[in-house]
């Protein structure tokens, strides 16, 4: 498989892993009661949200890790990392946080703490939720803090990789988390919607250490990562069966470690083209459109389900598997064609141009081309500035 097919069918699993988010949030905001399961038992597999969370820091790690592994490691400059995630995240993310202000003052608060204030503003703007409180515009919005913070790491856990290996790595950060779960009261610490980067620290790593499957000898990437991954994944899968979805939400400071390796085999497997009904499936136009704008509809999905169902679903339909259904009808394809459009205005220029040099250079391109010229110029201009593989 070539560059641009892993990136594509790992595109696919973002976007597919984005959709699982808003089925939940749809369940969530229907039923109340979380984390006891309120509503019918057979949409019980909906009320995982989290789980989804934590795969998106594995294939975050894993995504931007590829390209370093390819290089032995080498991140290429950690100033001009942080610059380019800067560039890609923050400028949808700005527009996101408008976007969900505007719903919290003026339609329905994001949280039972009431709308945002002006701490709202300065904190999350600055993208420091995960430090310090502040009312929500947008119950989504915590990973990205997280995130944020993990990418500040990101040089450092690459440096250790290359200096002392992938062994160190994964055992030194994920022994003190182990640490810390162990000292707390019943073995179990208490999460909060913020503080939750080091906890979630060996996630984003093991992902990291996977992309090493990339350079990885033939006879290792010809290894069935898929099976392995399943049987990875069945002791947790059963512990969370038969523990409920009570349980499992206490301890989710546990199931996440437990179900990180299973993660990172999965996304070998995918990687290196197995199981083969799946990376056709992530191949196919639908999903990888839906995969390409999975950050769009992460961030502005939920302020849409509460639209539906604090405000619609009351007017229309009774409490219950009713709203759930009307949610879902109508709230699911808005919040993805909403993302759509939102992405191609506040997303995509960012992901298609590194610069404000670049943007300016793309537009006067197409406006040359919708006059009838440049065209040809515009096709090298997306082509240098995009490179193959390179859509994190």
């Amino acid at each position: 498989m070539h560059d641009r097919s892993h990136v594509q069918g790992l595109d696919g699993l973002r976007g597919l892993a984005a959709l699982y988010v808003l089925l939940f949030h749809c369940w969530l905001l229907t039923f109340p009661g979380f984390p006891h399961n309120s509503g019918p038992s057979w949409l019980g597999w909906l009320m995982y949200g989290r789980l989804a969370v934590v795969f998106f820091l594995v294939l975050s790690g894993f995504s931007l890790a590829i390209t370093p592994a390819r290089r032995g490691w080498q991140l290429g400059g950690g100033a001009r990392f942080l610059r380019r995630r800067a560039w890609r995240i923050l400028p949808p993310y700005w527009a996101a946080l408008v976007l969900s202000l505007a719903v919290a003052w003026f339609v329905v608060p994001a949280s039972h703490y009431g709308p945002p204030t002006g701490r709202t503003l300065l904190v999350y703007g600055l993208v420091l939720q995960d430090l310090f409180t502040a009312p929500t515009p947008n119950g989504a919005f915590w990973s990205i803090g997280v995130e944020a913070e993990l990418y500040l790491l990101f040089p450092l856990f690459l440096l250790v990789r290359r200096r002392l290996g992938a062994v160190v790595l994964v055992a030194g950060v994920t022994l003190l988390v182990v640490a810390h779960g162990l000292a707390a009261a019943n073995g179990t610490p208490v999460e909060g919607m913020n503080r939750l980067t080091p906890d979630l620290a060996p996630v984003f790593v093991a992902g990291l250490v996977g992309a090493g499957i990339v350079t990885a000898p033939e006879r290792v990437r010809r290894l069935p990562w898929h099976w392995l991954a399943v049987l990875t994944a069945a002791p947790a899968l059963a512990l969370v069966a038969v523990k409920g979805s009570v349980w499992t939400v206490d301890h989710y400071f546990w199931v996440d470690l437990a179900v990180v390796p299973a993660m990172t085999m999965f996304l070998a497997a995918v990687v290196t083209g197995r199981p083969v009904f799946l990376t056709r499936l992530l191949a196919t136009r639908p999903i990888r459109t839906l995969g390409n704008f999975s950050y769009s509809l992460y961030l502005i999905h939920l302020p849409i389900v509460m639209l539906v169902v604090r405000k619609l679903a009351p007017h229309v339909v009774s409490p219950g598997l009713p709203t759930f259904c009307f949610t879902l009808l109508l709230a699911a394809p808005a919040s993805v064609l909403g993302a759509w459009l939102f992405a191609e205005i506040f997303e995509m220029p960012f992901k298609r141009n590194r610069s404000w040099k670049a943007m300016r250079a793309a537009l006067a391109g197409r406006t040359d081309t919708a006059h009838g010229a440049g065209g040809r110029e515009q096709m090298k201009w997306d082509k240098d500035v995009t490179p193959a593989g390179d859509r994190g």
